[in-house]
């Protein structure tokens, strides 16, 4: 695997992998790689002939007294993770590579609707970040495909409306959630839990099952959700919120059928997201 930092040679490789007929499939990360990451070079690997992942701690999607310089930063581990997993280029800039003239002077991608609420509403300016530095990366690398976990919902919905209202010749592939055995979803921040948080911390995919298996026998939904959050409340967690949505992030309605749940919640510190699909009843 060849590790690039710099914005010239990156393009320069990739312009030639292009001429020789090469589907190239991305994989954006922040580092500090789990095995949900790695699923993500293993579908890459599928969908293409060249699989390209990017380490970069996007600052633009940090707000203030996030943990942007606590953020893992563990390149040497994880070039050795990716090339075992089938990575044959990372590119790994600095701020001042992406940034060059700064985040206040630095143009700014911005997708209405559903970037709003949820992630959007506890942590303004997050999405932002994440649209403009994923636009970046798709003008940098220019891939037929991108391959993006399902864990991020909300992230994943607006990358895929950056795509389509941009008219982007990139294909988003969304890569299903990967879970621990005890059910958490696998997350940098996870390493953030002590010994009684980590006990902990699986009591949010459990209430989301249980809010799963209600909804689709038929319960009022509004009554379900006060029930999840008071159950996250008595595990221990600080819920930021506990929604139902349909599929797309628009609001539930009469005819919705395909929803989602979604939730975050803290736990001392740490901030952890998920979600699960369901149908709901006619």
């Amino acid at each position: 695997m060849r590790t690039l930092h710099e914005i010239a040679p990156l393009r320069e490789t990739l312009d030639d992998a292009r001429r020789r007929g090469l589907r190239i499939a991305l994989v954006p990360t922040m580092g500090n790689l789990h095995e949900g990451h790695l699923a993500l070079v293993a579908e890459a690997r599928r969908r293409g002939d060249l699989v390209v992942a990017t380490i970069f701690v996007n600052p633009m999607q940090f707000g203030p007294g996030e943990d942007l310089d606590a953020y893992p930063r563990t390149l040497a581990e994880d070039q050795h993770k990716l090339e075992a997993a089938g990575c044959q280029l990372l590119f790994a800039p600095d701020s001042a590579t992406i940034y060059p003239r700064g985040l206040e002077a630095q143009t700014r991608v911005y997708v209405p609707e559903v970037s709003e609420g949820l992630c959007g509403g506890d942590r303004p300016g997050h999405f932002d970040g994440v649209a403009t530095v994923v636009t970046m990366l798709f003008h940098l690398v220019q891939p037929d495909v991108a391959c993006f976990g399902e864990k991020d919902y909300q992230q994943l919905a607006v990358i895929r409306r950056l795509v389509a209202d941009l008219h982007l010749p990139v294909e988003i592939a969304g890569v299903p959630i990967v879970r621990a055995e005890d059910g958490l979803a696998l997350s940098s921040r996870n390493g953030y839990l002590d010994a009684s948080q980590r006990a902990i911390a699986p009591a949010l995919y459990a209430t989301l099952c249980a809010l799963r298996e209600a909804l689709e026998d038929g319960a009022e939904p509004d009554a379900a959700l006060a029930d999840g959050l008071a159950r996250l409340e008595k595990a221990g967690f600080a819920p930021d919120y506990l929604e139902l949505r349909a599929a797309d992030l628009s609001p539930v309605t009469t005819t919705t059928r395909q929803a989602v749940l979604l939730a975050a919640a803290r736990l001392g510190t740490t901030r952890l997201i998920d979600n699960l699909s369901l149908t709901l009843p006619r």
